[in-house]
């Protein structure tokens, strides 16, 4: 008797401790998503009402993302957010903060309006606004995620911090009638988005931030490709030049989730 109540204790004792571990796993820490709309999810085309101008999207990868953390998600990327406004984003910081992800760049560029300039008809061009952009990435960008990433990691001493990058947004075709991007231009743009990656990627590197790479995701998956990910030029303009639903779902949760999902897992990961 003796013997079979040793052996019952030790098997409710093993079973308590696999059931404790299983139930301290789950239990993801708070999650904050920073950025602009390519995280807030603009070109999903479904938005929370009281959103307003930002354009935080249900059908975001932060969303999907915190639901398979089951972590609680502060979301607070903004459609138009720039390096100095995703500053203003970081009220939710703090040492308990476990995940942060963060897109942000592109709009300092200002490559929505070099798009808008490449798409206007012949004889306009957009050669200079391309290199405009590019000698701003190379030149002012990196100052600008210098204090924003020391500020996030300052604020938020323990969160494993993913820096989530841009696709590349063509494939050399043209499709969309409402918009003359020559091929040579959209290479040029390919261009400018490889520059943004590795801009933002070391950047991100040396403050020891994980870098979310979506480019490959992208890949057969541009605009005019049989299965796009990202919208072309569409009605409402706001929706033109983001990933849809798919690319959010598909594109971007994924990876973003495998990063942060390790993290909740192996705490024994680096960021690097």
């Amino acid at each position: 008797m003796r013997t079979v109540r040793a052996l019952l204790l030790a098997a409710l004792t093993a079973a308590l401790t696999v059931t404790g571990a299983h139930t301290a796993q789950a239990a993801a820490g708070a999650y904050t998503a920073l950025g602009d709309s390519y995280s807030s999810g603009v070109g999903t085309r479904t938005y929370y009402a009281d959103s307003g101008d930002c354009y935080r999207s249900p059908r975001a990868y932060p969303v999907l993302v915190a639901q398979r953390l089951g972590a609680p998600l502060t979301f607070a990327a903004c459609s138009g957010a720039r390096v100095p406004d995703v500053r203003g984003q970081l009220g939710s910081l703090n040492a308990g903060t476990a995940f942060v992800t963060v897109s942000v760049g592109g709009n300092d560029a200002g490559f929505a309006d070099v798009i808008t300039q490449c798409a206007l008809p012949w004889p306009w061009t957009c050669t200079s606004d391309i290199e405009a952009a590019n000698a701003f990435i190379r030149n002012t960008l990196p100052g600008l995620l210098n204090g924003l990433y020391t500020e996030i990691r300052d604020r938020a001493p323990n969160a494993r911090v993913a820096v989530v990058g841009y696709p590349r947004l063509f494939n050399g075709e043209s499709c969309n009638f409402g918009a003359r991007i020559s091929r040579a231009e959209q290479t040029a743009l390919n261009a400018t988005a490889d520059l943004l990656a590795t801009t933002i990627s070391g950047r991100a590197a040396a403050h020891g931030f994980a870098f979310v790479d979506v480019r490959a995701a992208f890949t057969g998956h541009a605009v005019c490709d049989d299965v796009e990910w990202i919208n072309g030029l569409s009605n409402p303009i706001l929706e033109s030049y983001h990933p849809n639903t798919a690319g959010q779902a598909n594109g971007y949760t994924p990876l973003v989730g495998s990063r942060l999902g390790a993290a909740a897992t192996s705490p024994g990961l680096t960021d690097v």
